[in-house]
């Protein structure tokens, strides 16, 4: 199990540090709210990202994408609006999929914006 828990911190600074350079600050990393957990809450300028980050060695089995299902969006979006309320921000929110592919030493990053709808 830590091996899979040191790939996705791997997967999650890797993330940040892409948002860092897009002009992202991160307000959040690992916010838990019951049984929902969101990787990474980041803001640029009057937009706030709730932020799924997926790393996976190999995407030949399903698409990354494919692995947020609809109870994962009721998670996520349940755990944004508490982290809203409770900072009592008024900024418009989009979620986005971070995916990366392959190892550390040499993988493909891709920046979903607005990857579902909370609608």
């Amino acid at each position: 199990m830590a091996a899979h828990n040191d790939i996705g911190r791997k997967g999650e600074e890797l993330a940040a540090s892409l948002l860092r350079k897009k002009g992202y600050t991160i307000l959040q990393r690992n916010y838990r709210y019951r049984k929902a957990e969101v990787d990474i809450i980041a803001q640029k300028k009057g937009i706030l990202a709730i932020v799924e980050v997926k790393y996976r060695r190999s995407d030949h089995l399903q698409a990354i994408t494919a692995s947020i299902n609809k109870k994962k969006i009721a998670l996520l979006i349940s755990a944004a609006d508490h982290f809203i309320q409770k900072q009592d921000l008024d900024l418009d929110t989009r979620f986005d999929i971070i995916t990366i592919l392959g190892q550390p030493t040499g993988y493909s990053i891709e920046h979903l914006e607005n990857a579902f709808s909370p609608y």
